[in-house]
């Protein structure tokens, strides 16, 4: 057997499972057994759990020396006699016999023994159940076990499991373990139930790896799950997150598959390999409730529409928790048109909605934005008889709040009033925002000062409701409200930060300094985010002077965690055109060994780059590649335009494959760069790929055409330009000086003066204003028809006397240059 059970605090003989009579006389005969009374608490560890990779001791940490308890119930320190019960058990008489009158007893009497000596010999085992499973407190009810225990009362394994459930349920692990050793040790053999309350207890105490070892155990020992442990099992994965894992195992119990794996190193268990299938035996509701529930919470749909499909043709009876589970699923996967079908097959079994399926409808239809439908299930629910509950009006009322429906909120305030229920301070502040919002800035204040006059307010709530009036520029009221607030002296940080950001959004920079100097002498310590959001407002306002000595500040502080604030310092000396300050702002952060990230690289690349200090933006560049920083969209981007203004072809390609490969992808700018360095060293094929794939995309530029225009033009691929240059037409990208003469010199260069008076014709007709690039490339085209140079000089001369007068010579004498040749032509 692969788990051990050791007694610690007594020699009584462990009995293990699957022991024959004959074994267990063996035993006794050479251990003396004496009774053991499990004690209300103990200082030893009980229990040893023996796994697979050793000896692990559990809840060692739990153990308290013996002494006066704190009772769980009303926190009183009490001795070793219990007090007896306070309130009677309205079931005492529905059991008839006589249960009521030792319940009676035991309530009035303080003293155990007192109170069931005389029933001592009438009591049977049912009805040791039945006065142990009343017990409203453990150790009342540990103190009733143990005199049964003394006075030699039958103690069966039903028991045992009550008992087991009431310690777990108390959180008494210690006495848990130990009163399973006792089990152990008399030779009680744990049954399924026990398991699956062991499993439950220690699941719902949220210690799922003890859930589990007993789960395992329970496996060892060849016991099989029943259903109702299964569902413990599958809801002990569910409230783990664990859907997948809580599935499996459903669906290896249903289809008789053995459920623990396969250990090399564990003595072969018990369990049975060929279990049967009961895939399609019918569960119980609780079962199809669970599993439609885990379905739901793993985010399928279909499965959990399956089961319950399944279910009805099973003919198991849906509850209202099925029902109520399916349209909790089928809203919040968008399903809503399924609710009004749920709705009508609860009426047609008979089963009738309550608060709670009401509460789930009206937040769905909240949630999908139709406040319509969640008022009208609202007022169902009314009609109903059904009362609405706190979670039914905050529901309603935060939706109203958002929406501005000042009418409808204050409707719902009314009957909450009346009603007596409490308004959570959530939604207090939420409603003083739709006042806000609502433009009713009085009754914000009034709706406000009702619940401050009330004193329950809590610090977390005067600051929502400062940052609601700050938010909204609304300073004066912000400041009314802190004002109160300190009356009741509630400050804490969280109302002053709330205020630094309200005199932030109001550019009340100088107050909002004033009061965090103010924090030392209200005892409020200022915390990270109150040097945050100072430091970030004065610098965004362009202040970085003043926001440089709170870094300081902050820094010595030991608050500084990131960049972050050194950013937004080093952005707003940028900003102002003071590199010197910034540069000297990043070399304080890294003295204090803070590393920079991305963004403070990239601030400093573009400004340096900007102030033509290329070599210094270079020098950042490098730091960041030796930092070995995971870059972005920006700071590539910032990188192609520097390496593209020193011409570095190789850390250029380098990037562009990096933008490449980011979730972005290149911007028509780096695309360009990349053409633009290509084009220097005349390298067609890579520059003609990207300008390929720019135009696929949809992003080709102006200037992604004239520098590959100016790419062919070079290596004199005139073909290859000129079909640049009627696409360029064609879209429109001729658009001013630039684009014209580039086109028109590609013509005077290829010899084509048709296009390029064309193009001039173009350009005047555009009112596009010839430049000295546009003469040099008319004059390069007439002297390649034989046009003297004392002739081109005396038009230039005439084009800067006379404009207009220019202009025609000009064109007179290119249009000479076309019939000449076209007279060559014929």
């Amino acid at each position: 057997m692969s788990m051990k059970l050791q007694l610690l605090y007594t020699h009584t003989p462990i009995f293990a499972y699957g022991t024959t009579d004959t074994d267990k006389a063996e035993q006794v005969s050479n251990t003396t057994v004496r009774k053991q009374r499990l004690p209300l608490n103990t200082g030893t560890s009980i229990i040893k759990r023996v796994q697979r990779n050793g000896v692990r001791k559990i809840h060692d940490t739990q153990l308290k020396k013996h002494g006066p308890e704190k009772n769980s119930e009303d926190g009183v320190l009490q001795k070793k006699k219990l007090g007896v019960h306070t309130t009677c058990s309205t079931k005492w008489v529905s059991y008839g016999g006589i249960i009521p009158s030792i319940l009676k007893d035991l309530d009035m009497i303080q003293d155990v023994e007192e109170a069931l000596r005389p029933w001592e010999n009438k009591i049977n085992n049912k009805e040791r159940s039945i006065i142990l499973k009343q017990q409203l407190k453990w150790d009342r009810a540990l103190e009733i076990f143990n005199w049964f225990n003394d006075n030699s009362h039958e103690l069966n394994v039903i028991h045992y499991n009550i008992m087991i459930r009431i310690l777990g349920k108390s959180r008494e692990w210690t006495l848990l373990e130990g009163l399973w050793n006792q089990m152990n040790a008399r030779g009680i053999v744990a049954t399924n139930s026990t398991y699956g309350t062991l499993i439950d207890v220690y699941s719902k105490a949220g210690l799922r790896e003890d859930a589990l070892f007993w789960l395992e155990t329970m496996l060892e020992h060849g016991i099989e799950p029943d259903e109702v442990t299964m569902v413990i099992v599958v809801q002990l994965y569910k409230k783990a997150g664990e859907f997948q894992k809580a599935e499996e195992f459903f669906r290896k119990w249903s289809l008789g598959e053995p459920l623990r794996p396969s250990n090399n190193h564990m003595k072969a268990a018990p369990e049975l390999d060929e279990r049967a299938s009961i895939s399609n035996v019918s569960f119980g509701s609780h079962t199809y409730n669970t599993l439609i529930d885990t379905y739901g919470k793993a985010g399928q749909l279909k499965e959990a529409s399956e089961t319950f499909v399944k279910m009805l043709k099973q003919g198991i009876p849906p509850t209202t928790v099925t029902f109520n589970t399916m349209i909790h699923i089928c809203g919040n996967h968008g399903q809503l048109e399924e609710l009004s079908s749920l709705l009508q097959k609860m009426e047609e079994v008979r089963c009738s909605p309550n608060t709670r399926t009401y509460n789930i409808l009206i937040s769905l239809h909240t949630k999908h934005n139709d406040i319509d439908m969640a008022t009208k299930y609202f007022k169902r629910m009314k009609a109903a008889h059904l009362e609405p509950d706190l979670v039914s009006y905050r529901t309603l009322l935060y939706a109203y709040s958002i929406r501005k429906m000042v009418c409808e909120a204050e409707e719902l305030i009314s009957e909450m009033d009346k009603k007596g229920l409490q308004i959570d301070q959530f939604t207090q502040s939420a409603l003083t925002r739709m006042y806000i919002e609502a433009g009713m800035l009085e009754r914000s204040l009034l709706w406000f000062h009702r619940f401050h006059l009330a004193g329950n307010m809590k610090s977390e709530c005067y600051a929502a409701n400062i940052d609601a009036y700050g938010e909204h520029g609304h300073i004066l009221e912000a400041e009314k409200v802190f004002l109160w607030c300190q009356e009741r002296k509630k400050l804490s940080v969280l109302e002053f930060n709330v205020m630094i950001k309200a005199y932030g959004i109001g550019k009340c920079y100088d107050k909002a300094c004033q009061l965090f100097d103010s924090m030392d002498k209200h005892g409020v310590a200022a915390d990270r985010c109150s040097y945050s959001s100072l430091i970030q407002i004065l610098a965004s306002a362009d202040q970085p002077h003043i926001a440089k000595p709170y870094l300081k500040k902050m820094q010595v502080a030991g608050l500084v965690t990131n960049c972050i604030p050194y950013c937004a310092v080093i952005s707003s000396f940028v900003k102002l055109g003071q590199l010197e300050m910034a540069e000297d702002v990043y070399k304080e952060m890294i003295g204090y060994g803070m590393k920079p990230d991305v963004i403070v690289y990239g601030v400093l690349i573009n400004a340096l780059f900007d102030a033509g200090r290329v070599k210094e933006a270079l020098y950042y560049a490098d730091e960041l590649k030796r930092a070995g920083l995971p870059g972005n969209a920006v700071i590539y981007n910032s990188l192609m335009k520097l390496y593209t203004k020193v011409g570095y072809l190789k850390e250029a390609q380098e990037t562009y494959k990096l933008l490449q490969s980011s979730e972005e992808g290149p911007a028509v700018y780096s695309s360009n760069c990349m053409i633009g360095l290509y084009t220097k060293q005349s390298m067609v094929d890579p520059a003609k790929e990207i300008f390929e794939t720019l135009k696929k995309n949809g992003t080709a530029n102006e200037f992604s055409y004239a520098m590959m225009l100016f790419l062919y033009k070079k290596i004199e691929m005139f073909d290859e330009a000129i079909q640049i240059a009627k696409q360029m037409r064609k879209l429109g990208l001729l658009t001013d000086s630039l684009s014209y003469n580039n086109v028109l010199d590609l013509y005077a260069n290829a010899g084509r003066p048709k296009e390029a008076i064309q193009t001039f014709k173009d350009m005047v007709t555009a009112s596009i204003q010839l430049d000295d690039c546009s003469l040099r490339s008319l004059r390069n085209l007439l002297l390649r028809y034989g046009a003297s140079r004392q002739a081109l000089d005396k038009l230039q001369v005439s084009m800067k006397k006379d404009t207009s007068n220019g202009l025609q010579a000009w064109m007179l004498a290119l249009t000479s240059v076309l019939e000449m040749d076209e007279y060559d032509d014929k």
